[in-house]
């Protein structure tokens, strides 16, 4: 396998941000990925996490839970955690995924 590392220029249009967004999760449902970001407290955080089917929990979508996508965060599947969790799009500082 190989390692692929991707770091991030902050001076991203707002379309190229939501480019990398769609590229981001189409990676994850394919497969685990980790993820550096800044965290709102400041702090930086390192996430596997996956958007991939066979590894996300089974649940049922009440009517009520159905929210508008907020396309300025991610949410994903933490498999540590093994919970929901979600993350900023422009706080990306590095993306790494095995090929």
């Amino acid at each position: 396998m190989t390692d692929k590392n991707f770091k991030f220029d902050s001076a991203l249009t707002d379309d190229q941000w939501q480019e990398f967004r769609k590229w981001i999760i189409s990676h994850m449902k394919m497969g685990p990925v980790s993820v550096t970001f800044t965290k709102k407290d400041g702090t930086e955080r390192v996430m596997s996490c996956t958007l991939q089917p066979e590894l996300l929990p089974t649940q049922e979508l009440k009517e009520s839970a159905v929210k508008k996508e907020n396309t300025d965060t991610v949410r994903v599947f933490d498999l540590e955690k093994q919970e929901w969790r979600s993350f900023t799009v422009k706080s990306v500082k590095r993306v790494q995924f095995d090929l």
